[in-house]
């Protein structure tokens, strides 16, 4: 599938997946080299793309695109790169059991200490160790590819606050994130002298 216009679901339907579906009925579907219905994420190379160009390539839903792609350290792109946040998290199926993990990643425009960071985040989703057992089924069955080392990607641009408009136009071009403005709006709290009676 190489763009989401062929994406054809019925009217009323939309793609909202949980963590647990997208690991469990997409991911370990891929691994595992079997079909997937319907068939609607891409695979795509997501590292020569930057977030704002996978309209078109990767499946769109709102403002969220989803893709498999191959798992890789190099994810630096024309414009910039993804780095890793330090957050993973466990994906935890309805039986309480470990099925994959979700790693976040955020862009940076720009090559090293002079990067800007962006408000595009990625959701790198893998399988957990213990279900990469697909990958020995799969090469039983004369496939040299190893199917473990694919990934499947959520990429989305979050809005921090709706009052970034506020006609204030003293920035000095960088952006700051969503903990940045809760730690400058407590500093402010400290100036707030309360009545207390």
């Amino acid at each position: 599938m190489e763009e989401n216009s062929s994406v054809n679901l019925p009217p009323g339907f939309r793609f909202c997946p949980t963590d647990e579906e997208l690991v469990v009925h997409f991911l370990q579907r891929k691994a595992a080299l079997l079909p997937c219905h319907p068939d609607v994420i891409p695979d795509l190379e997501l590292y020569p793309h930057d977030p704002w160009e996978l309209d078109g390539k990767a499946l769109g839903e709102g403002n969220q695109w989803y893709f498999y792609s191959r798992r890789t350290q190099n994810r630096i792109t024309g414009n910039g790169y993804w780095k890793p946040m330090g957050i993973e998290e466990d994906v935890i199926n309805s039986r309480s059991k470990k099925v994959g993990m979700k790693k976040y990643l955020v862009f940076y425009i720009g090559e090293g200490t002079a990067a800007i960071k962006t408000n595009w985040i990625m959701q790198e989703y893998r399988l957990s160790k213990s279900d990469s057992s697909s990958t020995k089924s799969s090469k039983r069955r004369g496939h040299s590819k190893d199917y473990s080392k694919w990934v499947v990607c959520r990429v989305y641009e979050r809005n921090c606050s709706e009052d970034e408009d506020d006609g204030d136009d003293d920035d000095d071009g960088t952006q700051l994130s969503c903990l940045d403005e809760v730690f400058l709006s407590l500093d402010d709290m400290d100036e707030i002298s309360l009545p207390f009676n």
